[in-house]
């Protein structure tokens, strides 16, 4: 499985590197992406990230997953139109997408959460539009994946290795990191 996660400048760094690592803990190729022109990305506290691929420099069609984290960086890549292009695609091919903090608005303006339950950073529940909002730490519906915020990274980051491999895996995940609320 093939795991692209997308880099903005003022990304959430929690929200960013909490799924690449327990994601390639659990067997996963995970590529992180900056949508910008630069493979040094700034985080919205200061740490700066070397990312594997530029935006112009790989085939997003290629992976089976779409990662978008939040922070004030996701408004960056809601601009990001060939990424947007492609978080459409994946929706309607069925591919998964996964979201959290802020990001989950970015789907719910693209109109793929309608009737669909989700979660995001509080008190941005309105822009998920037509999706029940759960106010979960994670949540998993169909294909989608969302996450409340930076302290819900590693319970998001085990949803998504849930939703691909199973409860099981989730667990074995957790189990490496000492994390035991599962």
């Amino acid at each position: 499985m093939q795991i692209g996660v997308f880099f903005a400048e003022r990304f959430e760094e929690i929200e960013a590197v909490s799924p690449v690592d327990i994601l390639r803990r659990a067997g996963h190729e995970v590529f992180t992406v900056s949508v910008g022109h630069s493979h040094h990305v700034m985080g919205s506290h200061g740490f700066m990230i070397k990312t594997d691929y530029c935006i112009d420099e790989i085939h997003i069609d290629n992976f089976d997953m779409i990662v978008l984290p939040g922070g004030p960086g996701h408004k960056d890549l809601e601009k990001c139109d060939k990424l947007m292009r492609k978080v459409k695609k994946f929706n309607d091919q069925g591919k998964y997408i996964a979201a959290i903090c802020a990001a989950p608005t970015i789907l719910g303006r693209l109109g793929i959460l309608a009737g669909k339950k989700a979660t995001c950073f509080p008190g941005m529940e309105a822009e998920l539009y037509d999706a029940t909002y759960t106010g979960s730490e994670a949540e998993i519906d169909g294909n989608i994946i969302t996450g409340r915020s930076a302290g819900c990274a590693v319970p998001f980051a085990l949803k998504i290795v849930e939703a691909l491999d199973g409860i099981e895996k989730a667990k074995e995940a957790a189990l490496k990191i000492y994390y035991d609320h599962i």
